[in-house]
């Protein structure tokens, strides 16, 4: 494993993330239990990873909980980022969302979840279209100030709100973004329109959760397959980008002819895509096995020749629009 730094800030983070949202079993039935979890982060620190991301929300804090224990023997060694925004109380209009209180209370109990005192980069999650960016900003910087959390960054949300976020902080000399984390893979090449060129121009990090289509691109799905239980989690309309459709089977068909010719997985070859687009991007790659995780970690020895580039990117080519 290497190290790439974050953003504009010295600090050094692995390569390769690893997302911690299979982290228990409280929301979803794809999720692992503590044996399984404690044995994809153990497989993930063997490879010399340091870098681990995590939510409020996940497996409703069991996630934050599981990394409690794993990491409390060398807490300094990791970088823990988390989030807000979800994970409120079905009857609290306040326990959610993006605003001062949201904020500083889902950290409060993030904090005693992960059993530390601060946490190295906290994410706004999604952004709600309700809360100035003036007062996430602001409350952010403070917590800064306070030693609660030593960077930020902003997750799913548009491009205009990102670089103005980022103006806003650094003429009022607050806390300024460090990175942010979109989805970005073959079959969701649409934040190259203005998330990413952004992010190039801005000097921030881009963290890429979906990069395999939420399994898509692994290949293990075919046309017409209706029986695996996963298929319904590829139909949402959540991973619209990432649906088992004719353009996206083309897309694989590709990536796996590509991964028979290397001698590479078509999840290697998907993953190695995503990290020879930019040197600011940093693949998030989760596993409910030591073995699935095993084999993302593969991709760290796949080098994608300018062929195989150019097949790629034909086979997943999107329309970039105006005004570009």
């Amino acid at each position: 494993m290497r190290f790439r730094l974050l953003g504009q800030s010295g600090l050094r983070v692995s390569e390769l993330c690893l997302g911690t949202m299979t982290f228990g079993q409280q929301r979803n039935s794809w999720g692992a239990n503590k044996e399984d979890s404690r044995a994809v982060f153990d497989r993930y620190v063997e490879a010399g990873g340091n870098f681990i991301d995590t939510a409020n929300g996940y497996q409703l804090g069991q996630s934050e909980t599981f990394l409690s224990e794993f990491i409390a023997p060398n807490r300094g060694d990791f970088i823990i980022a988390t989030k807000f925004t979800f994970g409120g109380k079905p009857n609290d209009p306040n326990s959610c969302g993006n605003h001062r209180k949201s904020m500083v209370q889902a950290l409060e109990a993030s904090l005693r979840r992960l059993k530390t005192d601060y946490v190295d980069l906290y994410w706004m999650h999604a952004w709600d279209g309700i809360t100035p960016q003036e007062e996430v900003l602001r409350a952010m910087d403070d917590l800064v100030r306070a030693g609660k959390v030593l960077y930020i960054g902003i997750s799913d949300t548009p491009a205009w709100v990102v670089s103005r976020s980022q103006a806003i902080a650094e003429l009022r000399g607050w806390t300024s973004l460090a990175a942010i984390q979109i989805p970005y893979s073959l079959v969701e090449r649409t934040p190259e329109r203005e998330l990413i060129p952004m992010c190039s121009a801005l000097g921030l990090s881009v963290t890429v959760w979906g990069a395999l289509g939420s399994g898509l691109l692994s290949g293990k799905y075919r046309p017409n397959d209706t029986d695996n239980k996963t298929v319904g989690r590829l139909n949402d309309p959540m991973f619209a980008g990432r649906r088992m459709n004719e353009r996206n089977f083309a897309i694989v068909d590709e990536v796996t002819r590509i991964a028979t010719e290397i001698g590479a997985t078509p999840s290697q070859v998907a993953l190695a895509w995503v990290r020879a687009r930019s040197p600011f991007i940093i693949p998030i790659i989760g596993a409910r096995t030591a073995a699935q995780l095993d084999d993302n970690l593969g991709c760290l020895n796949v080098a994608l020749s300018g062929e195989h580039m150019a097949r790629l990117e034909k086979s997943s080519a999107i329309e970039l629009g105006f005004p570009h």
